[in-house]
């Protein structure tokens, strides 16, 4: 093999060939805009085309958990590598799927969540939830339970019927027509004053359990999560749980629905999975669920991908799941918790709205110092981020709220330096530094 092309002819390829999601693509591709390659990352770190390093301030898309190139991860990815890469799981099983659904399974109480049904993302991990719950009241005799409850500004994904739930008007306005029919609501209250004719119609409440993700990173408020669960049981409707983000451990738990001890019908994983290595997703259900697809040709889920059950996805996410175990990941996160929420803490300027903290996930608001918004136009949260890079550190903003959500194993001393990384680049790029 010969050696790598220059970064020149990357950036190249890339501006004349590549369409990125969620960017503006006549700034990317204008003269003398130079994109940042990536091209190697080890722990919290990520290494760019000039060898410039990196703190991960955002687990490369709230994916990885425990650093770049673990050599646990990598070496079970290797040794799957040399049985097989991938086999269909429409009608034939192999063994990681199978170990890793009963390990997913083995988090829950028997009898909670036995079924696990894996795709390929968040977004189609949440898709899997919605098809099944309307399959379910149709197979149950429930046919006029066809809606669904959600939250406004949440977001679970872009396919079509994840992103119905969403509450992003940017992100699927233009699609609403086409979605399923949504009911979005505020907060309890507003569920709680919902029509009886809305509350009966509904198959299931969906939610991001504890914090919501694009919402600029904003928390619940405490025992939300165990109201929602009541209020469902009594409406009749399922509770579908977007752990997408939340989950493996993100916020101090595992999963976030066991911090306040809920039990969802429907959990929905993904990111985390496979500690950020390759997409691979989870749909956990209910036995009461599973049964009501039991039967004939007529009643069977069809619904897959190529890749459900890819065995290099289920063997990194195995390995990712032993290194909780034997690094003791959980035991550690308290004090890491503490210390994020210090290092957060200690950053100041007279732009710094608000710090939202759920656990290993944040959210520094950047406001005016009478706390009106800046002017969308003005994009002070890009400018924030672009000058973090400046500093080490690597992260995007959702309007003007910088994610801090880094892999879990990073140190004390690796947060001290992203405070300080976020520190300049506020002073440098907010108003008034």
């Amino acid at each position: 093999m010969g050696e790598n092309p220059p970064a020149a002819s990357w950036l190249d390829w890339d501006a004349a060939h590549c369409w990125h999601p969620f960017t503006l693509q006549s700034e990317w591709t204008a003269p003398g805009h130079e994109p940042l390659v990536l091209v190697a990352g080890e722990g919290a770190w990520l290494v760019d085309s000039r060898g410039r390093r990196y703190l991960d301030g955002n687990a490369s898309i709230w994916t990885n958990v425990h650093g770049h190139r673990h050599p646990a991860i990598d070496a079970a990815i290797r040794a799957q590598l040399e049985r097989v890469a991938h086999t269909s799981f429409l009608g034939f099983a192999n063994p990681p799927a199978a170990e890793l659904a009963k390990r997913l399974a083995g988090f829950f109480p028997p009898g909670a969540l036995e079924r696990v049904f894996f795709s390929d993302d968040g977004s189609t991990a949440v898709e899997v939830a919605v098809k099944m719950a309307i399959q379910y009241r149709q197979q149950t005799g429930q046919e006029e339970r066809t809606g669904f409850l959600a939250f406004e500004n949440a977001y679970h994904g872009d396919t079509m019927g994840a992103a119905s739930l969403g509450g992003v008007s940017l992100f699927f306005d233009r699609f609403r027509r086409f979605g399923f029919p949504v009911t979005r609501v505020g907060s309890m209250d507003d569920l709680r004053a919902l029509p009886e004719s809305v509350v009966l119609g509904a198959a299931a409440v969906v939610i991001e359990p504890l914090i919501q993700g694009v919402n600029e990173m904003r928390p619940w408020p405490p025992g939300m999560l165990r109201d929602l669960r009541a209020w469902c049981d009594r409406a009749g409707a399922h509770l579908i749980l977007d752990e997408v983000m939340t989950g493996f451990a993100r916020t101090g738990a595992m999963f976030a629905c066991q911090r306040e001890e809920v039990r969802p019908d429907f959990l929905c994983l993904a990111k985390g999975l496979s500690g950020g290595y390759l997409p691979l997703a989870a749909t956990l259900a209910t036995p009461d669920v599973y049964e009501a697809f039991l039967g004939g040709p007529e009643r069977a889920f069809y619904y897959g991908h190529s890749y459900t059950g890819n065995q290099l996805g289920c063997a990194a996410a195995l390995a990712s799941l032993d290194v909780f175990d034997e690094e003791q990941v959980l035991g550690r996160l308290p004090a890491k918790i503490a210390r994020l929420r210090e290092v957060l803490g200690a950053v100041k300027h007279p732009c710094l709205h608000e710090v939202r903290q759920c656990g290993m996930i944040a959210g520094v608001e950047l406001r005016r110092p009478d706390g009106t918004r800046f002017d969308p136009a003005e994009r002070i949260g890009p400018k924030v981020c672009l000058a973090a890079r400046r500093h080490g550190l690597l992260t995007r903003p959702i309007r003007d709220t910088i994610v801090i959500l880094p892999p879990l194993c990073i140190t004390a001393e690796e947060i001290a330096l992203l405070g300080e990384a976020l520190q300049h680049a506020v002073e440098e790029a907010a108003p008034g530094g």
